[in-house]
């Protein structure tokens, strides 16, 4: 599946009666990296699960390639190209490292879990420990591995480096940089490790109390230090 577009117009979302995200729109183009930057608390997750379709929609479009998705139930939209991996990474601790990583083949050749351990070398050496007997990094791999076996056309990263140690952070990084490289999977990376983020990703968008506060390019960003001081609270990239 080749990399595709998101478009997202107006979009309004929340839980329940509590709207969280409001009148957010951005494009993303086929192949693009998008860091998605912000504060604690300001809606960067539910963002993230809203494009996933695991909130409450209230107004707005979304779009992938073109054709509406906002409609969908997350298993549809799952179908039509996106992969999403939450804060919460969602492995199942009793199966092995190789079958958590068989149930994202969807269908595909077992042969093909060679793709993972490729991009993740550190799986291979643990393919036969059980997900719940694995560090919170390697979890993270697996999580985001299992997801990227399944070819999604975009992908949804949440907060993958949260907790982990520099190594892990390192190597996972360096995967995903690989990914971006190939241009086949449009990527949206919600991050706090921001001179992480702006590594892989070539345009940036800013959350603040659930809007969309800037947006433009990494060269942008980096050329204006007082944007990280006004929207991250913080006087340098870290």
């Amino acid at each position: 599946m080749k990399a595709s577009s998101l478009s997202v117009r107006d979009l309004v979302a929340g839980y329940g009666p509590t709207i969280i995200v409001e009148d957010i729109a951005f494009d993303v183009a086929p192949g693009q990296c998008v860091a998605v930057l912000g504060r604690n608390g300001m809606g960067k997750t539910t963002l993230m699960a809203s494009l996933a379709g695991l909130t409450r929609h209230v107004g707005g479009s979304i779009a992938l390639d073109d054709a509406p998705i906002h409609t969908l139930p997350t298993s549809e939209r799952a179908r039509a190209g996106m992969g999403y991996v939450p804060q919460t990474r969602d492995i199942f601790p009793t199966l092995t490292v190789a079958e958590n990583l068989f149930v994202g083949l969807k269908g595909r050749p077992a042969a093909d879990l060679a793709e993972a351990y490729e991009l993740f070398p550190r799986l291979a050496e643990r393919r036969g420990n059980l997900g719940g007997q694995l560090s919170g990094g390697e979890q993270q791999m697996l999580s985001t591995a299992r997801t990227l076996l399944g070819k999604p056309s975009l992908l949804l990263l949440d907060e993958p480096l949260e907790g982990l140690a520099p190594v892990i952070c390192q190597e996972l990084m360096a995967a995903l940089a690989r990914l971006v490289a190939t241009g086949e999977t449009t990527v949206l990376l919600v991050e706090q490790r921001v001179a992480s983020a702006l590594e892989v990703a070539d345009h940036v968008i800013c959350i603040e109390r659930g809007s969309l506060v800037w947006q433009g390019s990494c060269t942008e960003w980096r050329a204006d230090p007082t944007l990280a001081e006004r929207y991250l609270g913080v006087s340098a990239l870290t």
